[in-house]
């Protein structure tokens, strides 16, 4: 167990730089770089400095080698400021934590001290036109020809795909395999000819990170880029990964959904109606007891999860469980705080607008809330055998 109590001096010197370079890099460009939808090189350049794109890799590979815990944290605590700064290093994490668990010895020493340093960033590449969720529905496919895997297909909403120079691609190296995932792989794929970025996606939210669509035609990649080097394993090798992911978004819930509190309770002691601060009103008093209550739940949830992941044990329910409420939190909250906020609160002077364009995604990224509810009912099942 790694809560707040027990982190070390090194971790808490982490999180104290994190509080920052939040503070002096990222909260005074926020609004407009949102606005303009424009990438945040500046801001990524100093999470290379920090060390970021290491955060969970380990030591041994040049990462920082963070406990999941403190890795949640520092991901609440960006969200905070400004959620879009946690999705460059999310996905690339997932990434990183694919090779880290699942490569060949050739592989981590060839690709993980590059992630970690931040010289080599990318993602995961799942998401098809035609499937999000249901990923053994999958059509772009990997055919072996000598040394190679000839990639043809299309993917789209992959985070840092225009921006990264590498993804881990979900592929079908045997589309005729039963179940279908007997015949998904991973492959690490570096840009390159026949890898093509067609557009950057507008979004509603979730602005400045870079998510586009792909098209791989005759992309050409060594055998050597297969994860684990082992065809039909791909896809229990990205379901391991995003139970990190999950637990990423599941802090990205409370970061927002503690952000709406936060500026709330001010707000509400500031703006006057009725000849008194607005906070004294019991209608603006239940909503801010139910918003506090609803980051303290999200936020333990979360550190459950993390402590978790953190044991080896397996943790899909827990991280589920984290990921549904506290995203559900994180909407919950951004209504709440554009009512109390009134018609400030939908004016861009504010930042209670941009979190309640934030906040949906996260019901919505790394598996829907609804799926969320299957795995955790059917692990409340398998664990509960009568």
């Amino acid at each position: 167990m790694n809560n707040a109590a027990q982190r070390t001096s090194e971790e808490v010197m982490i999180l104290d730089s994190v509080d920052r370079f939040l503070e002096r890099d990222v909260r005074p460009v926020a609004r407009d770089l949102e606005a303009s939808d424009t990438y945040p090189q500046s801001i990524v350049d100093r999470m290379v400095e920090l060390g970021l794109f290491g955060a969970t890799i380990a030591p041994e590979y040049g990462g920082l080698g963070l406990s999941a815990s403190t890795y949640a944290t520092i991901i609440e605590r960006i969200c905070t400021v400004w959620m879009s700064v946690s999705g460059i290093v999310n996905s690339h994490l997932i990434m990183a934590a694919a090779v880290q668990r699942f490569g060949t010895d050739e592989q981590k020493q060839s690709y993980l001290p590059r992630f970690a340093s931040g010289e080599l960033r990318g993602g995961i590449a799942l998401t098809e036109p035609d499937c999000g969720t249901d990923l053994q529905a999958i059509r772009t496919r990997a055919v072996r020809d000598a040394d190679d895997y000839v990639v043809n297909g299309a993917k789209t909403w992959i985070s840092n795909s225009a921006e990264g120079g590498i993804l881990a691609v979900l592929v079908k190296t045997d589309p005729k395999a039963e179940p279908p995932h007997r015949g998904m792989s991973l492959i690490l794929i570096e840009k390159g000819p026949g890898f093509s970025v067609v557009r950057k996606l507008d979004k509603l939210g979730y602005r400045g990170i870079d998510t586009a669509e792909l098209v791989f035609e005759d992309c050409r990649v060594p055998r050597t880029s297969l994860i684990g080097a082992q065809e039909g394993r791909g896809l229990q090798q990205i379901l391991a990964g995003l139970e990190l992911g999950r637990i990423n978004i599941a802090a990205r819930g409370v970061g927002i959904a503690r952000a709406c509190l936060d500026e709330s309770i001010a707000y509400a002691q500031l703006r006057r109606s009725f000849g008194k601060p607005i906070c004294e009103h019991q209608a603006i008093q239940m909503k801010l007891a139910d918003m506090a209550t609803r980051v303290e739940a999200a936020r333990l949830l979360t550190e459950s999860a993390a402590q978790a992941y953190d044991s080896g044990e397996r943790c899909d329910m827990e991280a589920g469980m984290a990921k549904l409420h506290a995203s559900e939190a994180a909407i919950s909250n951004s209504v709440d705080a554009m009512r109390i906020h009134g018609a400030y609160g939908y004016s861009r002077e504010f930042n209670i607008e941009r979190y309640y364009r934030d906040a949906p995604l996260l019901a919505i990224g790394e598996g829907t809330n609804e799926l969320q509810r299957i795995i955790i009912s059917r692990q409340l099942i398998e664990r509960n055998k009568v």
